[in-house]
């Protein structure tokens, strides 16, 4: 990872990137200390999880805000967890009248609502595992200086069968991770048009606009192993990846699909789950990467 960022920078500085995203990010900033963003579709039960978590914290409730935004216009189920916590926090709920799947677009149409001076941004099937998580989180903060801070990472639970329980400790994704909102704002988010891996991206410009994040020890949370269960998802990631041509000068971009594919070898490996979920999603992302190509070429046509 050191080694990929270094060569990131040094890149960067010969062929400067495109640093903006497509958020408009801070216009309220600072009206509370921590904004926990959750974006979700359905998934009831997991969202309540992680919202019991948050109404448990020991900050008080003035100094942090939750703002809920729901892909596909939304459920009456997501508007009844919304209703069933409001009175117990700072809450809001938004649903999505566009761009659905879209969660470069969803995750800027959240952090444009945000009010505090850090952005907690989370999944609906996160757990954090302590009542002092946002409470620890602003003491990193400022006890570091970080732009970024990434939280100790363990799987919520294993797959017995195939002795599967891997989660990368430190991985800077949107699962669990909070920024400064002031980055956001000069980064300007993420960008819209990308259908997942959204933070994998604004993670590159972030690194190469010399920015730097925190491994945080102290702050734990649980999330599920990383499963593919089909390629739907991989192939769209690498549609939306290969799309990002425009933004990166070629050597750049080639490290994005480089990196998305590495794992590809691994997909036959005899023993590790792990390895082999790894390999699936690197084949479902080149399978992406050439049908944008593909269509790109059609359309030329």
């Amino acid at each position: 990872m050191d080694i990929r960022i270094a060569v990131l920078k040094i890149l960067n500085r010969i062929f400067p990137l495109k640093m903006e995203g497509d958020a408009v990010v801070g216009s309220a900033a600072n009206e509370r200390d921590v904004s926990c963003v959750i974006n979700f579709y359905g998934r009831i039960d997991l969202l309540e999880g992680i919202l019991y978590c948050l109404v448990e914290q020991d900050l008080p409730k003035d100094r942090y805000e939750v703002i809920l935004v729901e892909d596909r216009g939304g459920t009456s189920e997501g508007f009844a967890a919304y209703n069933k916590f409001k009175d117990k926090m700072n809450v809001s709920y938004y649903s999505l009248s566009e761009k659905y799947g879209m969660m470069g677009y969803a995750r800027n149409f959240a952090i444009n609502r945000v009010k505090g001076k850090y952005c907690l941004l989370l999944d609906d099937d996160t757990i954090l595992t302590g009542n002092d998580f946002l409470t620890t989180l602003i003491d990193d903060f400022i006890r570091t200086g970080a732009d970024a801070i990434i939280p100790h990472g363990s799987a919520a639970f294993c797959l017995w069968k195939e002795k599967y329980c891997y989660h990368e400790p430190h991985f800077p994704t949107s699962r669990c991770m909070a920024y400064t909102t002031e980055v956001l704002s000069k980064l300007h988010g993420f960008v819209s048009s990308i259908i997942g891996q959204e933070d994998v991206e604004f993670v590159v410009r972030f690194l190469a606009s010399g920015k730097k994040f925190y491994k945080s020890d102290r702050l734990k949370y649980l999330h599920p192993p990383f499963l593919v269960n089909n390629l739907s998802k991989p192939i769209a990631v690498g549609k939306s990846i290969a799309g990002l041509k425009k933004r990166y000068h070629p050597l750049i971009y080639s490290m994005l699909i480089v990196n998305g594919a590495r794992h590809l070898p691994l997909l036959f490996s005899p023993v590790s789950m792990k390895s082999r979920m790894q390999g699936k999603f690197a084949l479902g992302f080149i399978i992406g990467v050439f049908y944008y190509f593909l269509n790109l070429k059609a359309d030329y046509k």
